[in-house]
């Protein structure tokens, strides 16, 4: 009974203490009139708050998230059936579930009234802002009496958990020879046994290019055969983010980082649907996705893995070997130190290829911003040591930095053969 009281509103406190007051005065003055009435103002709220404390076992929440993965900016939708098991006051139910600040603002409800051994639908749409794996509820459920005499709160619902993903941009295209070996990457693979030599020819057509001539083929067989493809070489590709927080700047969707996993999660994808074989890592070596020994990966397994990643709290780049495991590599770096790219660059071999788009995080943090390394001068050593560079800001869209990073990876390959890097 002192739990049921202790839910009484203002208005059912007020009117429990008139009633005793009104009793006392009965049995002052002796008017069992008034007692009459003092009885029935204390019995009221007493037995309106028993009632709205004994309807809290009568109702469970069952709720779902639809789709259980989104991506940042689009639109999600939570579905929660309210089901009365009991005796549930025909007062009204004001319910609240619990979003997470990232998601928007907290759905509020209110149903008038609940049947009796049915249930209620509700929806609400999410639209997140921020990616991460974020938990909805409990649901809050406040129970109050027909006349507003008392009310409870209780948990509904339990908790749901909805997994946001980095916003994925489509880009197109590839670096010359990723992957394939073809082009002056993979045949230093094909000579170093990094790949598979062997290759599959048929005889000339009218029509075929005469470069496409495989001669060892034609010698053997005394008659003209053409090459129709190498196999693609296996070794796959290693993408590196630079999750350190002290690399980052800006606050929120609007940071650096955020920036960062965006774009690295569109490059893994693109990547992925062309058939390469992707190893994610972080700036520590750590294996997001495709860790396992036959280098695959899948979609959800990076989304998962971006969508979960926290900033690190290392203070510079420390690589114990090199950061691509032998693979082809492109680096996402925030804020680095040209002390810091030394550890990237002595571990790689001018023979593999080695990408870097270079974010300038004055710009997410503003000009007045101070501190920070130029990147121009980690550009100029990573383009010395044969990487293909690009140097993004908060105003370069992906598209462009993806199609420039491709460029300069033919760029690195023209240097390779006498030419001249931009």
């Amino acid at each position: 009974m002192r739990g049921a009281l202790s839910g009484l509103t203002t208005r059912g406190r007020c009117l429990l203490a008139a009633g005793i007051a009104a009793a006392l005065c009965a049995l002052v003055l002796n008017e069992r009139d008034l007692l009459r009435v003092a009885i029935f103002a204390v019995a009221l709220p007493v037995l309106a708050a028993a009632l709205a404390a004994g309807a809290r076992v009568g109702l469970v929440a069952l709720r779902h998230v639809v789709p259980e993965r989104v991506h940042v900016g689009n639109t999600a939708e939570v579905r929660v059936e309210l089901r009365s098991t009991g005796r549930v006051p025909s007062g009204g139910l004001l319910l609240e579930d619990g979003v997470p600040y990232a998601l928007g603002s907290r759905p509020r409800f209110v149903v008038e009234r609940m049947p009796r051994k049915s249930s209620v639908g509700l929806r609400y749409p999410l639209q997140p802002v921020l990616r991460g794996v974020h938990q909805l509820g409990p649901m809050r459920a406040r129970i109050t009496d027909p006349f507003g005499l008392a009310e409870f709160e209780r948990e509904l619902g339990g908790t749901s958990r909805l997994i946001v993903a980095p916003k994925i941009v489509g880009l197109s295209g590839l670096p010359v020879g990723a992957g394939l070996g073809t082009g002056d990457d993979g045949a230093i693979r094909l000579r170093t046994g990094q790949g598979e030599d062997d290759a599959i020819v048929r005889q000339y057509r009218h029509g075929d290019d005469m470069r496409k001539v495989h001669w060892r083929s034609t010698a053997r067989r005394d008659e003209l055969m053409v090459r129709v493809e190498e196999r693609p070489w296996r070794g796959g590709i290693a993408v590196l983010l630079d999750a350190r927080e002290s690399a980052h700047r800006g606050s929120g969707p609007s940071s650096s980082l955020e920036w960062a996993v965006s774009l690295t999660a569109s490059i893994c994808l693109h990547l992925h649907r062309h058939g390469q074989h992707v190893r994610l890592s972080t700036e520590d070596g750590h294996a997001l996705a495709g860790g396992h020994s036959n280098g695959g990966h899948s979609d959800t397994e990076v989304l998962d893995a971006l969508a979960a990643l926290r900033p690190s709290h290392r203070r510079d780049l420390a690589c114990s070997g090199d950061p691509g495991s032998g693979r082809e590599l492109i680096a996402v770096l925030g804020a680095t130190t040209p002390s810091a790219v030394h550890e990237l660059i002595k571990y790689r071999q001018r023979s593999v290829r080695s990408l870097a788009v270079l974010l300038d995080v004055k710009s997410w943090a503003g000009s007045s911003e101070e501190g920070a390394a130029d990147p121009k001068e980690v550009a100029r050593l990573l383009t010395a040591a044969g990487w293909g560079v690009m140097i993004a800001d908060a105003r370069t869209p992906m598209t462009t930095v993806w199609t420039r990073l491709c460029h300069s990876a033919a760029d690195r390959m023209a240097v390779g053969k006498g030419g001249t890097a931009w």
